[in-house]
């Protein structure tokens, strides 16, 4: 049985930073694209970052060169470190996991596995 474990999520202020974790198990870890979705109250949930392996990393756009993804394959963990935090990064933030990094990016399909989610508060 597969299980993602995501912590690291908090309160911090605008400006500040974040490193969320997401530890996997059941699952081949070197063989998944790992990514992160997150879900802001009366929004729909939406595509952040995606890392396949260590060669290929997306991003959204609202994120790109605030947020890097990686991921420790010895540890099977995927890493997200949120740096420059903005009010409208609160959500609630999602782990990932599918072998096609594209369908992961799109986060429809029936094959992706998810964690519970982590709460990240930014404050003004």
């Amino acid at each position: 049985q597969v299980h993602l474990v995501e912590s690291g999520g908090g309160l911090v202020q605008a400006g500040g930073s974040l490193r969320l974790s997401c530890a996997a198990s059941g699952l081949t870890f070197t063989t998944y694209a790992m990514g992160w979705f997150r879900q802001a109250p009366g929004k729909e949930r939406e595509f952040v970052a995606a890392i396949r392996w260590t060669d290929i990393t997306l991003y959204a756009d609202s994120v790109k060169g605030r947020f890097t993804v990686s991921r420790d394959n010895a540890k099977n963990t995927v890493y997200l470190q949120m740096n420059s935090l903005k009010p409208e990064d609160t959500a609630v933030y999602y782990c990932a996991a599918d072998p096609n990094i594209l369908k992961l990016r799109i986060g429809k399909a029936s094959t992706i596995y998810w964690g519970q989610g982590t709460q990240v508060t930014v404050s003004s």
